[in-house]
């Protein structure tokens, strides 16, 4: 992970807590892509979703990390300090 982002032990060994955006299934709605969060699993939609479910998740729990949860991406975001974070 990259070294700028002052958030990495935040991150902790998860497992997606849905199959989908949580709130976009309960709510019967649809999403873009998703993201996992990295301190609890939440699993939410992208910001270029309509609902954005991952921000707000991140603006409610604080939890900074989130993770691509698409197949065959490798990637996360610090939404607190703003960084892309190389996962090598």
């Amino acid at each position: 992970m990259d070294l700028l982002c002052t958030h990495i032990d935040q991150i902790r060994p998860v497992k997606p807590t849905a199959v989908g955006c949580e709130e976009c299934l309960v709510a019967g709605d649809t999403w873009v892509h998703l993201r996992l969060c990295l301190s609890c699993g939440h699993v939410g939609c992208c910001d270029s979703s309509k609902n954005r479910h991952a921000t707000r998740h991140y603006r409610t729990s604080e939890h900074p990390i989130a993770a691509s949860h698409e197949p065959g991406e490798d990637w996360a975001w610090c939404y607190a300090d703003k960084l892309m974070l190389d996962p090598a």
